[in-house]
């Protein structure tokens, strides 16, 4: 009985589910955060009967044909890059892309990064860095005398220096965007890295054509809906429950076989 076999993949299909919801929900409250989505598909068919196959001298074929189903796998466990709402914290070194693109972060290793959580701070070269004191890649140095820091729609440091009267520009924060973000990498503390499925990035200045702008004082939020997210859930433990229960059917089923005196 081959049922024992296709709930048991069911039952994975489901955990895995879960899985995927779990991380959604516990990253309700990141930064840039974008939810996951899992997908499945089915397995291969045993045809008894093939489709189209002849059923008689006089040349009639089979309409239909005996097809049993082998259970399901994962397909893909795809990334939504939906934006997040805006949250307004009035900290000057928080930003946030409206829009398409990604921050490019330069990692020890020399890798560029990409995320789209803009909570930045200050290192003490005064270079704009990450929370993990990555630096971002584009701008200048603040000079120590700043009384104030403005990053402007097209992305443009723009410093006021105690004692001048005309601000400084300090460099301008460049954007990355890519034909496919799914096929992006996600390694962690918000980042993401190329690969051959993203496509290599465009990289262009804000508030250009096909690029977000940067909204100073703002941060963008995650983007899971946390009502949808308990609805999944609750639909995967149902689905989970009936793929062990298809499996205890089976096992009471081959019980009565083997009872049969």
């Amino acid at each position: 009985m081959n049922s024992l076999s296709i709930g048991s993949t069911g039952m994975l299909a489901q955990q895995l589910n879960v899985e995927v919801i779990s991380n959604n929900i516990a990253n309700m409250t990141t930064t840039g955060f974008k939810r996951q989505r899992a997908e499945f598909q089915d397995l291969l068919y045993q045809s008894l009967v093939r489709v189209g196959s002849t059923s008689s001298a006089s040349g009639t074929i089979v309409p239909a044909g005996v097809q049993i189903g082998t259970g399901v796998e994962t397909s893909a466990v795809y990334r939504i890059h939906q934006q997040g709402n805006m949250q307004v914290t009035d900290n000057p070194l928080d930003i946030a892309i409206n829009g398409e693109g990604f921050f490019q972060i330069e990692l020890p290793s020399g890798v560029t990064a990409y995320t789209r959580a803009g909570s930045l701070q200050l290192n003490p070269q005064g270079e704009l860095v990450t929370p993990d004191g990555f630096r971002v890649v584009g701008p200048g140095t603040v000079p120590i005398d700043a009384v104030n820091i403005e990053i402007n729609q097209d992305g443009e440091l723009i410093i006021a220096i105690d004692g001048q009267v005309a601000p400084i520009n300090a460099g301008q924060i460049q954007l990355a965007i890519f034909a496919n973000d799914a096929g992006l990498e996600a390694v962690g503390d918000n980042l993401f890295l190329e690969t051959p499925a993203s496509g290599t990035p465009g990289v262009g200045a804000p508030n250009t054509a096909g690029y977000g702008r940067i909204n100073q004082g703002m941060l963008e939020s995650s983007n899971v809906n946390i009502v949808s997210e308990i609805t999944q859930l609750i639909t995967a433990q149902r689905a989970y429950e009936m793929n062990s229960k298809v499996i205890t059917t089976t096992d009471q089923m081959m019980q009565s076989v083997t009872n049969l005196r």
